[in-house]
């Protein structure tokens, strides 16, 4: 206990705002690991396409697949790492060898011995995360087995490298910083930028894998209703926007980069209302974003799902698997996760949670939102770049 108070003094005085937040993931677990369940893998497809975010299309197959579905059972019976932390390790294995176990006979000629997908000749690299054996991550057998690459990616206590090199688990405040970073911490490319481009796919997969939730929950989701009307989350006259959609100066890191929602700053507990009638397919701590709740809707016959982003636990008033109105009190604005004042973040992704997100300001006036004042829509290149 003396131990762990101590480590809560020290992150305290590294002061806020991101001494607050490391604190509330060091003393909440909810806060850095979605449960288990969100990972159990079902059916793998015979194939799979998706988009980057740089709009590429790419086709995986059912082996790469099945990669994915190996990342995907050890990311969910690790304790620590949850959906986020699979998420990354995906964008990683994408990036480096696109869900491919390669061997590499120029530097181990023994690695053809093992089952593989292909040759890679990237240095000493084997496999799905191309980890190098000169740099400690295994043996050649350790690194032509993807399980053991996938323990060793996330690392932490169970990991096989006990922190050295360092797996995701074993970077101080992997939870705030933005995926492709995280990836890159672990992986230490010489292309840092590469990761981010895979985000989606690996969105992608998550949702192609996943089973049904045998709560139903999911299933509800699947039958929302059309709704009856558009609005606007925030109380007219209680907000300002302060960040826009699209590639911007990271406030954190000060380097550009691609920022997918609307931030609206408002006072602390301000009522976040659902834009739309619509189920709660999620409702707790997630990474990043902090408190987030995602309700899914139907407008126009089309599956589009909205995220509210940043609320303290106290602040998020349904739970998953909920019905909720247009203009019902869903959430109160905080400053949770990686954020540098009270604001709402807000995402809209027609196609669903898992597709790419668009302009909500603009998708908003183009629905006809009720409260949304005129002035707010389409002056991205007027809004200040202050909150992430």
């Amino acid at each position: 206990m003396k131990k762990l108070l101590g480590i809560l003094l020290l992150v305290l005085l590294l002061g806020p705002p991101v001494g607050l937040v490391s604190v509330a993931a060091l003393t909440n677990p909810a806060a850095i690991s979605c449960s288990s369940g969100s990972l159990l893998v079902g059916d793998i497809p015979d194939s799979l396409t998706a988009r980057t975010r740089d709009g590429r299309s790419i086709t995986l197959n059912r082996q790469q697949l099945t990669h994915a579905a190996t990342i995907m059972t050890v990311g969910g019976r690790t304790v620590g790492v949850g959906r986020e932390g699979v998420v990354i390790a995906l964008m990683a294995a994408l990036t480096e060898s696109t869900l491919r176990m390669l061997a590499n006979p120029s530097a181990y000629p023994e690695s053809l011995g093992f089952p593989n997908d292909g040759v890679g000749s990237d240095h000493d690299s084997l496999g799905l995360f191309q980890m190098r054996h000169a740099s400690g991550w295994g043996t050649v057998a350790d690194l032509m087995n993807p399980e053991y690459q996938a323990r060793a990616f996330f690392g932490g206590p169970s990991g096989p490298n006990g922190g050295s090199p360092r797996g995701l688990l074993d970077i101080p405040g992997w939870q705030l910083l933005d995926p492709g970073e995280a990836a890159q911490a672990v992986e230490v490319s010489a292309y840092p930028d590469r990761y981010q481009n895979y985000q989606p796919v690996a969105e992608a997969i998550i949702a192609a894998l996943t089973r049904t939730q045998s709560d139903g929950r999911s299933a509800a989701a699947a039958g929302v209703s059309e709704t009856s009307r558009i609005v606007f989350p925030l109380p007219a006259g209680t907000y300002t926007s302060t960040d826009s959609f699209g590639p911007r100066i990271d406030p954190y890191t000060g380097v550009q980069r691609f920022h997918a929602g609307s931030d609206l700053a408002a006072p602390m507990g301000t009522p976040i209302l659902a834009i739309a009638d619509g189920v709660v397919t999620f409702a707790g701590q997630r990474g990043t974003y902090g408190g987030l709740i995602i309700v899914e809707h139907t407008v126009g016959g089309e599956r589009v799902a909205s995220y509210y982003a940043h609320m303290y636990d106290h602040g998020i008033h349904v739970l998953e698997g909920d019905t909720v109105a247009a203009g019902q009190h869903i959430g109160d604005v905080g400053s949770a996760g990686k954020s540098t004042g009270a604001h709402l973040h807000l995402e809209i992704h027609p196609g669903g949670a898992n597709a790419p997100a668009v302009d909500a300001m603009d998708w908003l006036a183009e629905h006809g939102a009720a409260g949304l004042a005129r002035a707010d829509v389409s002056t991205a290149a007027c809004r200040p770049e202050r909150t992430p």
